[in-house]
């Protein structure tokens, strides 16, 4: 005979099952997670607890055993936190302090921003970043006459969109003592038709400059670093490597990381001063949960666009130039030596054919009895065919996808059409290397990371050019992409088993997109919108 259950114990079982259940912070459910793990699985639902992942798979499995705020994700992609590889957060920040000249088309563009924003600041010393003389309709490099005709009394020096020239006024040149005789190892000052300088200096003279900018304070750093934290994450950036921080910004990152006053993750490269590295090298590795602080940004040449990259043959656009090196081969590798004794990552920027093998051989030095030392080379922008089998996840290459697609408009030109065949070639560095880190270079490419993806994959601008792609079997797949802008990035910064992925006990960094960049239609990307970043569970961004 068969016996009904007592309800007073229908309804133990049910409390002892509630009860059964671990409690966590909040469930997302109803989502399209990429969990980017080794199997790059889907998943619907996340548990997160304390800041970490607890628990992810199907919906009906995580809600049987979690308890906690339930969020409905509406069916919308979450993806693993975004990684930018190379990029400038302070530089960023920085750079919204000034005179804003991206994206301007002429010459007459820049003057009236300078004087618009002259008008409202009226400054004593008027600087700005952005411009392009690659973009204007006369391509030419600007003069110091333009600038003296608005500002003969205020000193004015303008950075190009690459951070490898200055385009300065007479009042500047003769602050920084630059002259028709002025000459420095590893850039140019470049001299007008009359024999004195024209105002434009590439590279190393640069520094001349540097030195006459009135120093900034504390609060101007906090200002700049807490203005680019709110557009990374408005952008779905969860960590940025930072390419050349001076001890002071470092220090400062630090700080306000500790008092909770910046909730971004930074991988911070020191930059290549005597200082930083006497500091460093000798302190040895700093790691927090947001602050990592293990390698140093070296520079071996200047831009392509400025023709500052180190060619192994002449430009094809410039008879006899050969660009420079902005750091000799022999000190590349007693800084390679240097720093692998002290455990650190050499991170070095090298665009032309000529620095990259400078770079890739002496790391291969450097590098030759240590296995997991995971160097990268940034940029890696034009490589020889036969110097590419260098590359390994022990030289990694570090690459900005929107440089392809800003400089396609010219760069063969620069390089002719033999050279171009191994220049922006991701797919090419990925074969080799097994692993490519992906990053945007902002702020001289624009921060969204959407326009890395979409770069990455179709290789056109955001008008959709070239029909077919810019040298498309260089193109990575989306799953490369994303990996690169996530797990990839992160081992190239030993982090992959603290982010980079969404698995339990990681960080629960991620981004909510009202867009499936996965399966979308591939010229729809660009246009993904990031609805939510979080930060080890913390909601930093949200889309009013």
């Amino acid at each position: 005979m068969k016996r009904s259950i007592p309800f007073f114990l229908l309804l133990l079982i049910a409390l002892t099952s509630c009860g059964q259940k671990e409690a966590v912070d909040f469930i997302i459910t109803n989502a399209t997670i990429y969990t980017v793990d080794d199997a790059f699985n889907r998943a619907e639902a996340m548990a997160i607890k304390d800041g970490k992942i607890v628990k992810v798979g199907a919906a009906s499995e995580i809600e049987s055993a979690y308890s906690g705020n339930r969020m409905d994700a509406n069916g919308k992609t979450v993806l693993p936190g975004l990684i930018d590889a190379h990029a400038h957060l302070y530089n960023l920040g920085v750079t919204l302090q000034q005179v804003n000249l991206v994206g301007t088309q002429s010459k007459h563009e820049v003057l009236e921003r300078l004087v618009a924003f002259q008008n409202e600041k009226n400054s004593n010393y008027l600087l700005g970043r952005g411009w392009d003389q690659n973009d204007w309709e006369v391509k030419e490099f600007p003069t110091k006459e333009d600038l003296d005709s608005l500002f003969p009394d205020v000193p004015v020096a303008l950075t190009r969109i690459d951070g490898h020239a200055y385009w300065a006024n007479s009042k500047a040149l003769a602050m920084a003592g630059v002259t028709s005789e002025t000459k420095m190892d590893g850039g140019e000052v470049v001299l007008g038709t009359d024999g004195s300088p024209s105002g434009i200096l590439i590279d190393s003279p640069m520094s001349l400059i540097r030195s006459t900018i009135p120093p900034v304070n504390k609060a101007y750093n906090i200002a700049a670093l807490k203005d680019a934290e709110r557009i990374c994450f408005e952008l779905g950036l969860t960590t940025i490597n930072d390419a050349g921080l001076s001890q002071e910004v470092i220090e400062l990152i630090g700080e306000l990381q500790q008092n909770g006053e910046l909730k971004m993750r930074v991988y911070a490269m020191a930059s290549n001063y005597p200082e930083n590295l006497d500091h460093f090298l000798s302190k040895g590795i700093i790691k927090t949960d947001r602050l990592n602080v293990r390698s140093v940004k070296v520079y071996a040449d200047g831009a392509l666009g400025s023709r500052g990259a180190a060619l192994k043959e002449p430009y094809s656009d410039k008879h006899g130039h050969f660009g420079a090196m902005i750091t000799p081969m022999n000190e590349l590798q007693r800084l390679a030596q240097r720093i692998a004794k002290a455990g650190y990552q050499m991170n070095t920027h090298a665009i032309g054919d000529s620095s990259n093998v400078s770079v890739l051989k002496a790391y291969q030095e450097a590098l030759k009895d240590k296995e997991d030392a995971r160097w990268k080379v940034e940029h890696a922008q034009v490589v020889s065919i036969q110097d590419f089998d260098y590359f390994s996840k022990n030289i990694i290459p570090s690459v900005q996808p929107t440089h392809a697609t800003s400089d396609m408009y010219w760069a063969e030109d620069r390089v002719g059409n033999e050279r171009i065949k191994g220049a922006y070639a991701y797919k090419t560095l990925l074969n080799k290397a097994g692993i490519v880190a992906l990053g945007t270079d902002f702020p001289v490419e624009k921060v969204n990371p959407m326009h890395t993806f979409y770069a990455a994959v179709a290789r056109k601008d955001l008008d959709h050019y070239p029909e077919g792609g810019f040298r498309p079997e260089d193109a990575l797949s989306r799953e490369e992409t994303l990996k690169g802008m996530t797990i990839w990035a992160a081992y190239s910064n030993f982090e992959e088993t603290e982010k980079g992925s969404l698995e339990p006990g990681k960080f629960a960094d991620f981004v909510i997109l009202d867009t499936d960049i996965m399966t979308c239609p591939e010229d729809d990307i660009p246009n993904a919108k990031v609805l939510a970043t979080y930060v080890g569970g913390e909601k930093v961004f949200e889309a009013q």
